[in-house]
């Protein structure tokens, strides 16, 4: 047997290598597609009890409280998380935590539970990587087949928790690589971001699903080939800058936040206290519970949720930066999950107050923000130019890919898993020389270049 299996990678070495990455990923993908659903169904869980007894918000400080306690006691290094993620995939043997998936998953539920605003994208990314890890131990994989492995794990884990395969495949390559997108590791991603989707369909749990409504627009001559017109195209650049601008400001505030408060307090268990507190003062001065948790299910008829800003009137003038305020909050005070539902409120919320001003299509704009500040905070512009064709469809993807490039650019240096600090003038480089440009497109601009191996 072991004189076939020899024989077939020497003379079929693409099919061994196929086959090879295929047994290794399809209990791995699967292991983690069934956690992301568990993980889903006991997040929506929480969150609807949560709307039936409001009154756990007021007990939000002391969930805060745990969550430090946990990780103070339980959860080093992998209190470190998505960053911990990018930080072990580049070295040499290692591997996460085994015990960073139930800790996440649990504090990120708690989180929810009473009221913090916070997404779900941290965990199944860290749920990923720390399920893949386990299995690259147990298979005794070492060098660039552990790293492989790991950056398959984040797709499956991305792919999963939104029902968006090929971008969790994309978004693994991007968030994971800092100078070159490596395109060999792009096929054992996506195998693996597509059976963790399917294993979440298998287990019943079901993704929200976004739509834009018709856009009319003004005949061109290059009509037949794409659905906007030069106006229409005008309106999405500017809008496009304000949604890299609005990924500049989430990412420097929650840094700020998390710099701030470990400034003031020398007892780091005061800091989730005092954040509680203010995400409770926050929610009585503005009189209503919008902000708080996901923002894709609604509390009550007439919240402001990401699906209400795809509709007319759907959102608050300034929903996007409540939303901002109370996710910084959040993340910079030591609550779990992740930034990018968050990030999806913002945008679309951002993307409707747009439209209104610009006279543009409301749907249109709310899925175009919905994409393009996740795109800047996270200096992923490929994965969710695809996300953008796999939530609403192909007809759209120049203005998708216009908007995602156009906020990254707009962005900053720096994102939400670069702990840099951000210079002090944002576009020196980009007014006086090309290094702005070199830095933010050094990646996509080298050519492909392909590892040794798979």
């Amino acid at each position: 047997m072991n004189n076939r299996y020899q024989n077939l990678k020497v003379q079929y070495p693409f099919i061994y290598t196929l086959l090879r990455w295929a047994i290794i990923m399809i209990p791995v993908a699967i292991g983690i597609g069934s956690i992301i659903a568990l993980f889903l169904t006991l997040l929506n869980a929480a969150i609807q009890y949560r709307f039936q007894h409001p009154w756990l918000l007021y007990f939000l400080p002391l969930a805060g409280l745990l969550i430090y306690l946990i990780y103070r006691y339980y959860g080093q290094p992998a209190e470190k998380g998505n960053h911990l993620i990018i930080e072990q995939i580049q070295l040499e043997g290692a591997a996460v935590p085994k015990r960073m998936a139930p800790i996440i998953l649990l504090t990120t539920v708690i989180t929810h539970l009473f009221g913090g605003s916070a997404g779900r994208e941290g965990t199944a990314v860290q749920i990923g990587g720390s399920i893949a890890s386990l299995f690259g131990r147990w298979l005794k994989l070492t060098g660039i087949d552990r790293r492989m492995v790991l950056t398959a794990g984040v797709a499956a884990g991305f792919g999963a928790v939104f029902g968006t395969p090929f971008a969790g495949a994309i978004f693994a390559i991007e968030f994971l690589t800092s100078r070159k997108i490596k395109i060999d590791t792009f096929l054992p991603a996506l195998f693996a971001a597509v059976i963790g989707d399917l294993t979440v369909s298998f287990w019943q749990v079901a993704h929200v699903h976004y739509r834009i409504d018709t856009v009319v627009t003004a005949p061109t001559f290059i009509a037949t080939y794409f659905t906007f017109d030069f106006l229409l195209l005008f309106k999405v650049m500017l809008a496009s800058i304000a949604f890299g601008l609005a990924s500049f400001l989430f990412a420097r505030m929650v840094l700020e936040i998390k710099l701030l408060f470990n400034r003031l307090f020398a007892l780091k268990w005061l800091i989730p206290i005092f954040g509680g507190l203010l995400i409770i003062a926050l929610t009585v001065l503005i009189g209503k519970p919008d902000y708080l948790s996901l923002g894709v299910a609604a509390e009550y008829p007439g919240a402001v949720t990401i699906s209400s800003a795809f509709k007319q009137g759907g959102a608050d003038s300034w929903s996007w930066l409540w939303k901002t305020i109370y996710t910084a909050v959040t993340l910079g005070t030591g609550f779990k999950g992740g930034e990018v539902t968050p990030l999806f409120y913002i945008g679309a919320t951002l993307g409707n107050t747009l439209a209104i001003l610009l006279n543009a299509p409301v749907s249109l704009f709310a899925a175009l923000g919905f994409i393009a500040v996740f795109a800047g905070a996270t200096n992923t512009p490929l994965a969710c130019t695809t996300m953008g064709v796999e939530l609403f469809g192909p007809q759209y993807i120049v203005l998708f890919a216009l908007a995602c490039f156009t906020a990254y650019l707009f962005s900053g240096y720096t994102g939400i898993y670069n702990t840099r600090r951000m210079p002090a003038r944002l576009f020196a480089g980009t007014l006086k020389s090309n290094t702005y440009l070199q830095r933010k497109f050094t990646k996509y601009l080298q050519p492909f270049k392909k590892t040794k191996r798979l």
